[in-house]
């Protein structure tokens, strides 16, 4: 059973809305004050939350911009004034959705209907696409983006110089090999006019910026003392 929340300090609006929305299936509370609306919205965890501007102790648009703060929860604006400029407010304060008084049960519990529907999509989408990365970046937590020449790392992109972007490529291309400083130094050679064994070690201090966790604690690229790097995605080791 889905759960809304309704915020109004008319008693007469207050029940005639909740008897509507609870013979309609819904669970619903009420609140006469914007204190008491922020209060229940924790304890209650609506579905979607109906809001008056006008309340007897905060403004509407505060307690909208209140719920928005500390919840995704979708907010349906009812009010008496029916201005364009209203609605903006409202819509940048974080309302979904905007009622003028009088209006019809039956298009108000329709929107509300609406509001559940596509939150509950969204969630539904935000959780599959997070466990969809979440599983790439298990996968391959670094990948490259050949055509834009940038990192894609754990599903963010991530700039680069033309030289980092060869060293992660050759990494890349062949993980847990260990490559020599003069290795690196040759697959860079011609896109950096002076480089050293030091200029080496700053290409990787500056990708360990960019691609790891914890730069102190690198866990891909990872140093072979007396020898040079290599990248691995194997956590379980320690450095060599």
């Amino acid at each position: 059973m889905y759960k809304v929340l309704v915020i109004e300090d008319d008693v007469m609006m207050r029940d005639m809305l909740s008897m509507y929305l609870s013979e309609e299936g819904y669970s619903v509370r009420q609140a006469g004050t914007g204190e008491e609306g922020l209060r229940t919205v924790q304890e209650f965890s609506p579905d979607v939350v109906l809001l008056d501007l006008m309340l007897p102790d905060m403004d509407g648009m505060g307690v909208c911009a209140s719920i928005r703060e500390r919840s995704h929860v979708p907010i349906m604006i009812l009010s008496m004034k029916s201005e364009v400029s209203e609605r903006v407010q409202a819509l940048k304060a974080g309302a979904d959705d905007y009622m003028c008084k009088p209006f019809s049960m039956h298009e108000m519990t329709a929107r509300v209907e609406a509001l559940i529907r596509r939150s509950q999509f969204s969630a539904a989408e935000v959780e599959a696409a997070s466990a969809a990365e979440a599983e790439e970046a298990d996968l391959a937590p670094i990948q490259l983006d050949a055509e834009r020449r940038m990192l894609l790392v754990r599903g963010k992109l991530i700039e680069t110089t033309f030289s980092e972007f060869e060293m992660m490529k050759l990494f890349l291309s062949h993980p847990g090999k260990v490559f020599s400083r003069e290795e690196l130094i040759n697959t860079i050679r011609g896109f950096d006019s002076f480089v050293t064994d030091r200029a080496i070690d700053v290409h990787i201090v500056n990708l360990r910026k960019k691609i790891e966790q914890n730069p102190k604690e690198p866990r891909l690229i990872r140093t072979v003392w007396g020898f040079g790097y290599k990248y691995t995605t194997d956590h379980s080791q320690e450095h060599d």
